[in-house]
């Protein structure tokens, strides 16, 4: 039941901590897997802290006391609840507070959250308890309530953004001057730190850091600032991450990334090393600040990248002595059964000094992850299979040691793939049993723009034709966002832009699609992804919104028997049906078995690599996205106003559609989806 202050009031002042945060898994299977990456990551990492998010307005108010439950009392790790204040009611935030207390947490991010729209979420039949309180309007105010509420129990954090912070999804009126009178102000109501948003740029914060440690109020002249840094998993993800949080990608970092854009591989290895770069330079600029440097990092559920960061700049702490007593515990334990060593690494920075008085002889590096011939008189040609004498004579580590976990974090051997194996995520399209499964920015789905933006881009729409006329210019090139994605189609989309036309032209609202390819260079401008001299291929799918009635007529044609066993189709509406082509979804003839089909639609072939499958389209992330588009779809209609002839419209066609996703397996005949939806 630490606070976080007390923690960093402890270290020497010369040495540096890190802290990691994490979100609520969007699946069952994901929240599980999640819990095995905690223990993993706790144990090899030893952060001072972790984070735990909290969606806008309570949305994942459960699923985020569970997780900072797993992380508090299961693997006693300090725990910072995140909580936001505006569109909730005070009962769920005492709630939240007094949970927070039970579970023994004492450290709490104090954020605004979305901007406050009572008038629009609020059910007037409702409890009066359960209404949103409206005084609770910006971070500050939920400061003060927790400290007028609970006194000094809890250590408070505030968030803070080094290159200003914007409402609007562009940076307009985005300054750091700006900002500084609210942060002051949000100080001196009880704030014990202040936690930065991401960025890149090490020059603004420079820049940032300087003005808040010589502001004249003296607010920030001790506290603890510890700047948000973010490992670049993927080049997409990136780009969309900081358009969402203005944070400036300087321009010689971006050219790094731009030259190694189509390998997955390649953009993670150079975000590595960029990462380890700002945190050096971070760290020398805060050295002129007395105390302890601290580094938080939004993880996005992932772990290898990470663990790669934090071992390079040496932030991983060295062990305490009640730490020590615990690994001693540990390695008494493992002492009794045979051990291992990951994939012949030591990492002997890590390493705690071996026990040469045990009385059983350890396994050595030729046991793992299969015994290996042992060779003399020239090299090893294979390392997997073959070892010098010198090598099998090494003692092996505990496969439960800390420098053990850390080589698996770190995605090592067999045990590192396995612990790894959804290192490259691709949102909504990557594998549901992933914790990353979903939108990895940490923004997740809505709109990401304000009303006014809204209308100006969508205008008032006041029958569907008007809608369908939205769709048609985006794909057009003359729109440059619709509600379901922020970001103008790509060149592979613009080869099939005529069909997909044509689809919206009937009404069918498309939001993804991707056309068929069969074995093209990984080098192609257009298609081409991943390491060089492989081929890639896709399966052609779309996934669109479509009126119920004719949506009942296209059903009939999909199950007919000359489609059959060609497609593969998941469907749901807003209130929560579902069919699909599998047995789960009931469109399969009576007492036929047929489990739920999980398609890879993308795919790549590499030279010395296993089959790469980065997109992934199965039953449980289709409906976590539906839910997620019939949330957008309403906010969007939220927009307009309750009564507002637009808000009329958009519900109706939201509770009258179903949410279609259909994939065509002939990826052969890039024309065959299209023939079959369009002939």
């Amino acid at each position: 039941m630490e606070k976080i202050t007390d923690k960093i009031a402890a270290l020497p002042a010369d040495s540096s901590y890190f802290s990691l945060e994490f979100f609520p898994p969007k699946t069952a299977m994901g929240f599980s897997n999640l819990r095995d990456r905690l223990d993993r990551m706790a144990r090899a990492l030893r952060p001072l802290f972790v984070n735990v998010t909290w969606g806008a307005g309570g949305s994942t108010a459960t699923k985020s006391l569970e997780l900072a439950e797993i992380c508090q009392r299961e693997l006693n790790l300090t725990t910072c609840l995140h909580l936001t204040c505006t569109n909730m009611s005070r009962k769920l935030i005492d709630r939240a507070l007094e949970d927070a207390k039970a579970l023994g947490i004492r450290n709490i991010l104090a954020l605004r959250g979305d901007p406050p729209r009572a008038a629009e979420y609020q059910d007037p039949n409702e409890d009066p308890e359960d209404a949103i309180d409206e005084t609770f309007t910006w971070a500050i105010d939920l400061v003060r309530y927790i400290r007028n509420s609970h006194g000094d129990y809890f250590c408070i954090g505030v968030a803070t953004y080094p290159e200003g912070h914007a409402d609007e999804s562009h940076p307009l009126g985005q300054s750091l001057e700006h900002d500084l009178p609210y942060l002051v102000d949000k100080t001196q109501a009880g704030a014990d730190f202040l936690m930065t948003q991401l960025f890149f740029d090490t020059d603004a914060y420079d820049k940032f850091e300087k003005t808040l440690r010589e502001h004249p109020s003296g607010a920030f002249k001790t506290i603890p600032i510890i700047p948000g840094l973010m490992p670049i998993q993927s080049y997409q993800m990136i780009k969309r991450t900081t358009k969402l949080s203005h944070a400036k990608i300087p321009d010689a970092i971006m050219s790094r990334l731009d030259e190694v854009r189509k390998d997955d591989e390649k953009v993670k290895s150079v975000g590595v090393d960029i990462l380890c770069e700002i945190v050096d330079k971070v760290r020398e600029l805060t050295s002129r600040t007395p105390g302890p440097a601290g580094f938080h990092f939004y993880t996005l559920n992932l772990e290898k990248a990470v663990s790669f960061i934090v071992e390079r700049t040496n932030l991983i702490p060295s062990s305490t002595s009640i730490e020590d007593d615990g690994d001693a515990a540990v390695e008494d334990i493992t002492s009794k059964i045979p051990t291992l060593q990951v994939n012949g690494s030591d990492h002997d920075r890590l390493s705690q000094p071996r026990d040469d008085s045990r009385s059983r002889r350890q396994s050595n590096v030729g046991s793992e992850p299969r015994n290996r011939v042992i060779i003399s008189g020239r090299s090893v040609s294979h390392p997997e299979y073959e070892a010098t004498s010198a090598e099998a004579s090494i003692p092996a580590e505990p496969i439960n040691s800390r420098a053990n976990t850390l080589a698996i974090s770190e995605g090592e051997g067999v045990l590192g793939r396995e612990a790894t194996w959804d290192d490259f995520p691709n949102g909504r399209w990557g594998d549901a049993r992933s914790p990353a499964y979903g939108e990895i920015d940490g923004y997740g789905p809505s709109l990401h723009v304000s009303h006014a933006q809204a209308v100006s881009l969508w205008g008032n729409p006041t029958k569907l034709t008007d809608i369908n006329d939205l769709f048609v210019r985006h794909l057009s090139g003359q729109l440059s966002a619709i509600p379901w994605s922020e970001e103008e189609f790509n060149e592979e989309t613009g080869t099939i832009a005529d069909r997909l036309i044509k689809l919206n032209q009937r009404g069918w609202w498309t939001v993804a699609s991707q056309p068929a390819v069969n074995g093209l260079r990984s080098s192609d401008p257009v298609f081409g992804w991943g390491p060089q001299h492989g081929f890639v291929f896709q399966k052609a799918f779309v996934e669109f919104f479509i009126p119920s009635a004719q949506w009942q007529v296209l059903l009939d044609k999909l199950r007919s028997p000359e489609v059959q066993g060609q497609v593969t189709f998941y469907a749901s509406n807003a209130a929560g049906d579902f069919v699909s082509s599998d047995l789960t979804g009931g469109a399969v003839a009576a007492g036929e078995v047929k489990e739920s089909s999980t398609n890879a639609v993308t795919w790549g072939v590499f030279p010395g690599k296993e089959i790469i499958t980065p997109t992934i389209i199965e039953e449980v992330s289709f409906r976590a996205w539906s839910e997620e588009a019939f949330g957008i779809f309403a906010e969007w209609a939220q927009v307009y106003g309750k009564g507002a002839e637009s808000e009329k419209l958009l519900e109706k066609a939201r509770a009258d559609s179903w949410l279609v996703n259909i994939i065509h397996h002939d990826y052969v005949d890039k024309d065959a989806l299209w023939n079959l939806l369009l002939g």
